[in-house]
């Protein structure tokens, strides 16, 4: 029998992340016409310093040189939107939900609740035993979850609300996933990075790499961008509900985000152009965060802090940069450690 998952939220500024125990008998489990009962204890935190990354609300803590876009780079700006599939070619579930596997291979798979209306959950367990938990809307639309571990075996589990925080299983299974492109996960959209072909942000991306002459430049473009044009949102960080959701064509047209909503933006972007972006979630310090890295083949430097050798991901933290000057965020940056990474997405 395998362990049961018992599991509460942890809202540190960002909502429905959730730490995982794996252990038995933890609290008493029960069975009703063969489901599985598991119970979530959702505790919202909201940490005052939260994602905050600093105290000054200003947009654009550096100073960033006018950017002339109507000048055109040798790089191709024109975006390469992936577009996940549900083809419908290998199929599992049950009567209340459906799940298309047959594009593990890309780094994804589509989840959609079939039954009446229900808060919904699902899991995916990886092989290093990280686990993510997420929302599944109800409504029968498609959702796009990607397998951010990589290749290897996950445990799926779909769980519907009984009532109050009690869960019962509604499907669940081991997937084998043995990835064609190990960027897959981070160049396609999913649930937490969406975006489309017919996204504003994608043609803003576009237009915003239109100078460069590099990918080094086109991640810089961007990122000096959000910096300049992104102000974060101190008041949504306090009223922020869980199960929240970026949506970066909002984000866009406001000016305004958490970290999540800056992570998102700048890796729907980025992802549009190629170029491998992950939204990170952990800590920075000690406060609940979120913030990109990216992979680049090109050598080069960002604002003269982020090195880019070709070889290795680079983290960066737009929000961090919004916020700060850009000797403040060099020595909080430097080389990483400050970062500690728990999810992928």
């Amino acid at each position: 029998m395998r362990l049961k998952n018992i599991i509460w939220s942890c809202n540190e500024c960002i909502p429905n992340f959730h730490y995982i125990v794996r252990a038995k008998n933890l609290f008493p489990t029960s069975y009703k016409t063969g489901s599985l009962y598991l119970t979530l204890l959702l505790v919202c935190a909201m940490l005052l310093t939260g994602c905050s990354a600093g105290s000054q609300k200003t947009r654009g803590g550096a100073q960033q040189e006018e950017v002339d876009y109507s000048v055109k780079g040798s790089r191709p700006s024109t975006p390469n939107v992936l577009i996940p599939r549900q083809s419908g070619k290998n199929v599992i579930g049950s009567d209340e939900v459906e799940v298309d596997i047959s594009n593990l291979q890309d780094g994804y798979l589509s989840v959609r609740w079939l039954s009446d209306p229900s808060k919904v959950k699902l899991q995916l367990t990886s092989d290093d035993e990280v686990t993510y938990t997420y929302d599944l809307p109800s409504d029968g639309s498609w959702t796009v979850f990607p397998l951010s571990s990589g290749s290897g075996r996950y445990l799926l589990g779909i769980y519907n609300n009984i009532e109050a925080t009690m869960y019962a299983e509604s499907f669940s299974t081991d997937l084998d996933v043995e990835l064609t492109d190990e960027f897959g996960p981070f160049l396609y959209p999913n649930q937490y990075c969406w975006f489309t072909g017919s996204t504003k942000a994608i043609a803003e991306g576009q237009r915003i790499c239109g100078p460069a002459n590099s990918d080094v430049d086109a991640v810089g473009l961007i990122y000096n961008y959000l910096v300049s044009h992104v102000t974060y949102d101190y008041e949504e960080a306090e009223t922020v509900q869980s199960g929240y959701l970026p949506d970066v064509d909002e984000v866009l047209s406001t000016g305004r985000g958490i970290c999540l909503d800056y992570a998102s933006l700048m890796s729907a972007m980025l992802r549009s152009q190629g170029i491998p972006t992950r939204m990170e979630i952990g800590y920075a310090g000690t406060a609940y965060h979120a913030w990109i890295s990216c992979f680049v083949d090109d050598i080069g430097w960002v604002n003269g802090i982020i090195e880019f050798d070709g070889e290795t991901w680079k983290l960066m933290d737009p929000t961090f940069a919004s916020t700060q000057g850009q000797k403040k965020l060099q020595k909080f940056v430097g080389d990483g450690d400050n970062y500690r990474r728990v999810y992928l997405y």
